[in-house]
């Protein structure tokens, strides 16, 4: 099952930031085992939505280079208070280091102003072609599909006039 945690892109600037939203409702299947009768966002879920974060920061400053972005380290992970349906998790990602093919970020998520979840990631990009000549289609359908899923969330972003 593949999950879509980001909303809304609300400001991203290339190679240094961006913050979304997730806008949790209780449509989500998950809530219904977790838990019943007090349905939460999993921690899971919300580190997940800290990644597909940062990982748009990525691919719009790598100009969609790369087809896979995984997660490789979470550091200082930190769960202060739930999410609950009618919340919307505020998302906050920060290059705190580019090296290559690995980024380092500092990321957190708020509801309201309350910090809820905290965490240096440590992401790695790549293309599966790299690897085995045969997979290089794959990679081009995979940045096709993440340049169409843009397109949508960038219809989000807030219209700045200069």
């Amino acid at each position: 099952m593949k999950f879509s945690l980001i909303d809304e892109v609300k400001e991203l600037v290339p190679n240094k930031s961006i913050l979304a939203a997730k806008n949790l409702t209780r449509a989500e299947e998950y809530l219904a085992d977790h838990f019943p009768g007090f349905p939460v966002m999993p921690g899971v879920m919300m580190l997940e939505t800290l990644v597909q974060a940062s990982a748009w920061l990525m691919r719009i400053s790598s100009q969609f280079e790369y087809s896979t972005i995984l997660l490789s380290e979470a550091k200082a992970l930190r769960f202060k208070s739930f999410v609950s349906p009618g919340d919307q998790l505020i998302v906050s990602s920060t290059v705190h280091k580019a090296d290559g093919d690995l980024w380092t970020f500092k990321a957190n998520g708020k509801v309201d102003s309350r910090e809820v979840v905290s965490a240096r990631l440590i992401l790695r990009q790549f293309n599966l072609g790299d690897k085995d000549e045969q997979l290089k289609e794959n990679d081009l359908r995979m940045i096709d599909s993440f340049k169409q899923a843009w397109g949508e969330l960038e219809r989000t972003m807030p219209q700045v006039n200069q």
